[in-house]
């Protein structure tokens, strides 16, 4: 799935741990992230949760397509800074699973916590 991701790779993403329903990845914030003020666009944060998200709910070989997330955005990110995306289902029905992503950075503060939801299609596709 990541080999075919342009964006997540244009985004840095470094895979550290693959599972059933978890995702941990990791990125640098790089200068052409940043908003007027010089931190982090908040859609930068979104999109790394994302993919984390997207890599666990497909993790199970089943195509699964997003219909629902958020995100509390809780401290700044500058340049330079490298962040690390947890994602963990919480819960996996045949149809739904939803699953929460913990950003951290360096100093393991919480820096964003997203949620999504997932509809579990019943296309399956081969998991690496």
């Amino acid at each position: 799935m990541y080999n075919n991701d342009a964006f997540s790779q244009w985004l840095g993403i470094k895979r550290l741990e693959d599972g059933l329903g978890k995702s941990v990845i990791q990125m640098t914030v790089r200068p052409e992230m940043t908003n007027g003020f010089g931190i982090a666009h908040g859609g930068i944060t979104y999109a790394f949760a994302d993919s984390a998200f997207a890599f666990a709910s497909n993790s199970k070989g089943r195509k699964s397509v997003s219909v629902e997330t958020s995100i509390s955005h809780t401290r700044a990110l500058k340049v330079g800074e490298v962040i690390t995306a947890t994602a963990t289902e919480e819960s996996c029905t045949n149809k739904i699973g939803v699953y929460r992503v913990v950003v951290t950075n360096e100093a393991q503060e919480v820096v964003a916590i997203f949620k999504g939801v997932v509809y579990r299609t019943s296309k399956e596709w081969m998991v690496e």
